[in-house]
């Protein structure tokens, strides 16, 4: 079985690396430049990480024009990254983009990481965002390549 696993060169996407390199999964690390404030930082310690863990290289995906006309906290220094956190459609991005590697390199799983449930802040970071999205976008219109009958799954184990 192969995944995609979406990094940021944070604890949780590197811990997924980890985790499935362990369960002999075949894991391809996507980074996905957004427009985010904190891209070349996220970026340099991803590949760091990755290196020093001798994880697959992470690919990188740019995206930036998204964070240039979708302003946020996130993506903007105009905004507090605190209050104005919440950037709209992010995770859709993420899980879109992460959809279409996977069709690319004919993965089953997606890996994005979201706080628990009973911490979330945003709607996209809720099981139902994920099961729709796994459903519109993963399966719908990206079946796997090979095997056309099977399916693909969001995974998201990793919550706090």
């Amino acid at each position: 079985m192969s995944m995609v696993n979406l990094v940021s060169g944070g604890l949780d996407s590197t811990l997924v690396g980890v985790l499935a390199r362990e369960k002999g999964l075949d894991a391809h690390p996507l980074f996905i430049d957004y427009g985010q404030r904190a891209a070349k930082m996220e970026w340099d310690t991803c590949q760091r990480v990755h290196a020093q863990l001798e994880l697959p290289t992470p690919v990188r995906m740019e995206l930036s024009g998204f964070g240039r006309v979708i302003h946020s906290g996130l993506t903007s220094d105009q905004m507090d990254v605190k209050e104005d956190a919440f950037t709209p459609g992010r995770n859709l991005l993420f899980l879109l983009a992460g959809s279409a590697y996977a069709y690319q390199v004919d993965a089953s799983r997606v890996s994005i990481g979201l706080l628990d449930e009973r911490f979330s802040l945003f709607p996209d970071q809720r099981s139902e965002f994920i099961e729709h999205a796994e459903t519109a976008m993963l399966n719908r219109s990206m079946p796997c390549s090979s095997r056309p009958s099977r399916t693909r799954k969001c995974v998201m184990k990793l919550k706090h």
